[in-house]
């Protein structure tokens, strides 16, 4: 990618980040307050690692579960199949920021998320950093949309690769 396309990139994320919020959107209230405004069930479409290897594994099987509150705070916890086919879970809290709602039904947003993953065993327990006994913290940024009820997010997980999920709201 040449020089002028990754400044115009970086300029239009910085751009996203600082522009003024949509009137729905609330400032984050500390602690979030403790309710349900909806459930979201996910689980992985595809994911694509940047340096593929022969040993990775591109089928997550991920199933997921995050709960909302009117804040855009979220918690949840997800269960997959790791890059290396090891059954992993990622337990997690988190925000989501929306960058534009033209409806109600409409969102174009990001999400952070951080907290514990737990899988990565044996051989590989070094291909993800500060991995003690099995478990290590971790952050996964995501740009996603949400029409209506169902949503999709990419996630970017490090330098290894990037995953798409949708999901279904209840």
């Amino acid at each position: 990618m040449s020089e002028g396309w990754r400044a115009k990139l970086l300029g239009l994320a910085l751009a996203l980040l600082v522009a003024p919020a949509s009137q729905a959107q609330q400032e984050p209230i500390w602690p979030p307050v403790l309710e349900i405004e909806h459930v979201l069930v996910q689980t992985s479409l595809y994911t694509r690692h940047f340096d593929p290897q022969p040993d990775h594994n591109n089928q997550q099987e991920l199933i997921g579960i995050e709960l909302h509150n009117s804040q855009r705070w979220l918690a949840g916890g997800a269960r997959f199949l790791n890059s290396f086919d090891q059954e992993a879970f990622y337990l997690y809290v988190g925000r989501e920021f929306p960058f534009w709602e033209p409806t109600d039904n409409l969102t174009v947003r990001a999400k952070l998320s951080a907290g514990l993953l737990h899988g990565y065993r044996g051989e590989y327990q070094d291909n993800i950093p500060f991995n003690r006994y099995g478990t290590a913290p971790a952050a996964l940024p995501s740009v996603g949309i949400r029409w209506g009820r169902f949503e999709t997010d990419l996630i970017v997980f490090g330098a290894a690769g990037a995953m798409v999920i949708g999901g279904v709201r209840f």
